[in-house]
């Protein structure tokens, strides 16, 4: 094409600025991976000695138990709130209210240290008859212990945040999805369990994985009330051997490990509710990685889909 055959010539839009943004980018990402490589005070030998010692192995195994235990108190918790909460009956919606308000209104680590002085008030816990005989009582510090304190906290915490999770997975099904059970003859109860709950979770997957991964890190602030999951191990040590930053980064490094692990599992478990949906799946990792090395078909970038904006955090 030609200018004297009357046809302009295509030109690609140049987009200096872009390439200029690029390159200060990676000129400032040599200077930070050269000062971590080259700065000897980070003592990366000291971070190595102590990546895989057993106390902090320890640490680790009960960082990752405290989250499975709470995260399942806050999962099974935040499923009764919710459904508490759309309930016609007002004692019902308004104790499930009146709990979520309490809980996301004042910080988990006030939560935290109200567990565990609560035996300093709270000397004995007891089951029967209420204002009547007891048929089994305790000393309380006996069952609110450090960990009982830590799983108390973290999990009553998480239900009410749990609770909205669920509640906005539970509305987004069409109603007449229910109505059409209702008029089978369903229950409320089986209505709910074998036709919203199971559609819901394609809404209610996203943020939760993203509430799993914010679990494993708020365990760090159990360290406040004495229990060693693994940031107050990593404290623990580099008090006695004043090494502060390289037991950081030994922790840091095994946090990132553990929620790269769970990004990947929620991504895989977001795919499989994904199923059924209009738009295309997004291909895997694995896919991407042999369709860039000739190795498979290639794959079609798809627009992703956002479900949920997560939580607001304390």
């Amino acid at each position: 094409m030609t200018e004297r055959d009357g046809e302009v010539p295509v030109v690609p839009v140049r987009h200096p600025g872009r390439w200029l943004a690029a390159a200060v980018i990676l000129v400032l990402l040599a200077m930070l991976a050269h000062w971590f490589v080259a700065t000897k005070d980070l003592r990366w030998d000291v971070v190595w000695h102590y990546l895989f010692q057993p106390v902090i192995l320890t640490g680790v195994r009960r960082t990752v138990l405290l989250t499975l235990v709470a995260m399942a108190i806050g999962i099974a918790g935040g499923t009764v709130l919710a459904v508490m909460r759309l309930s016609p009956n007002p004692i019902l919606s308004g104790v499930s209210w009146l709990y979520i308000w309490f809980f996301r209104g004042t910080p988990l680590l006030v939560q935290l240290f109200f567990w565990f002085n609560l035996p300093a008030v709270l000397h004995s816990l007891s089951v029967g008859v209420p204002f009547g005989p007891s048929w089994f009582h305790t000393d309380s510090k006996a069952i609110i212990t450090q960990l009982g304190a830590a799983i108390l906290g973290l999990g009553l915490n998480e239900a009410a945040y749990m609770a909205e999770i669920v509640r906005a997975g539970i509305l987004s099904v069409d109603e007449g999805q229910v109505e059409a059970a209702q008029a089978l003859g369903m229950t409320s109860t089986l209505t709910m369990r074998r036709i919203v709950l199971p559609q819901s979770m394609r809404v209610i997957i996203p943020p939760t994985g993203n509430e799993l991964i914010s679990m494993l890190k708020n365990t760090s602030l159990v360290s406040v009330i004495g229990y060693t999951e693994l940031f107050y191990t990593a404290q623990i040590i580099y008090a006695r051997t004043f090494q502060p930053i390289p037991l950081l980064i030994t922790a840091s490094l095994w946090y990132l490990f553990m929620t790269s692990l769970l990004t990947g599992g929620q991504y895989y478990v977001e795919r499989y509710y994904a199923r059924g949906l209009t738009h295309a799946l997004p291909p895997t990792p694995l896919q991407r990685i042999r369709a860039r090395l000739g190795l498979g078909p290639p794959v079609k970038a798809t627009p992703p889909v956002i479900l949920s904006t997560g939580r607001e955090h304390n």
